[in-house]
């Protein structure tokens, strides 16, 4: 059989993948396989801040906004679903593909594959849940940290709905959720090269806050507007969303305490938990030796 090769690129949010990922797609004779949690939903585009329409005519691209986010996805679907996609790419003749994103769950279901998780708990779900609105996810953070402390040093603990998924899990099965991701590594039956890229951290730290205010400027107030009747849907609970859903709560006229005071503070904070979460990707990648680091 020839050599047949995935290359995943990775890195933090704005560190530069797409435009990277896209000159080695070219070189390759190779499609863009995303892993990005939240670029494949159609109805999120500035807020993911997926690839430009001329990168997406470039280069065919897969696994963006392809799901809606009416429908539960998880890594384990990616992972059937990119296998698939990636087994056929190779019998059309593709030696070399090429992969990239920031999500790690999702890189890790495809690279080493993931063990069975069990099926959400209606009943302990809505108990989280209801913690979650009267006590704030703080509360759940803690057990988190009690329960798992890899867990809690290794996911995006601003992304409420992660939070509550990873604590279910260590209650439904008495084990910690991050030993499903460190399990027997399934074998594949292709070699995997491994990148991450990164740039020198107040570059990326401008990068990132840049990258925000550009969102603004080209409209994700009125995209997240457009979503608020979805909010509660665990696609939508992550960073850039949330914020800019808790400000649009105070122009609404509700006065929680903890919402943003006006639209440049929903922005700083947007600018806060990316930056944290773009430390949380660099520490995952680190504790893989196998990646190869390229500094931008």
């Amino acid at each position: 059989m020839a050599s047949r090769k995935l290359i995943l690129v990775t890195g933090p949010t704005a560190v530069g993948k797409s435009e990277w990922c896209l000159d080695l797609a070219i070189r390759h004779g190779s499609p863009v396989i995303s892993c990005d949690s939240r670029q494949i939903y159609r109805e999120m585009t500035i807020g993911t801040a997926v690839p430009s329409p001329e990168q997406l005519s470039a280069v065919r691209h897969h696994f963006i906004q392809t799901h809606t986010i009416h429908r539960p996805y998880t890594a384990g679907m990616y992972e059937t679903e990119a296998l698939e996609l990636i087994g056929r790419l190779f019998e059309e003749g593709h030696g070399t593909l090429v992969m990239t994103g920031g999500s790690a769950f999702y890189a890790d279901a495809v690279c080493n594959g993931l063990d069975e998780m069990p099926p959400a708990d209606e009943e302990l779900r809505e108990e989280l849940s209801r913690r979650i609105r009267e006590e704030g996810v703080e509360s759940l953070r803690l057990d988190l940290k009690r329960l798992d402390p890899s867990a809690y040093s290794s996911i995006d603990i601003a992304n409420p709905q992660r939070v509550l998924r990873a604590v279910e899990v260590c209650l439904l099965t008495g084990r910690p959720f991050s030993s499903f991701k460190a399990g027997r590594r399934k074998e594949r039956d292709f070699e995997i090269e491994k990148i991450c890229l990164t740039r020198p951290r107040e570059e990326l730290y401008r990068r990132i806050d840049a990258r925000v205010r550009d969102m603004v400027d080209r409209g994700l107030v009125e995209e997240v507007r457009g979503l608020m009747e979805f909010r509660k849907l665990p696609a939508l609970r992550t960073v850039g969303y949330s914020e800019i859903f808790d400000w649009l709560d105070r122009e609404d006229g509700l006065d929680t305490p903890g919402l943003p005071q006006s639209l440049d503070e929903a922005i700083s904070l947007i600018q806060r938990n990316t930056r944290h979460y773009a430390r949380k990707q660099l520490s995952w990648w680190k504790r893989d030796p196998s990646v190869r680091w390229i500094e931008l």
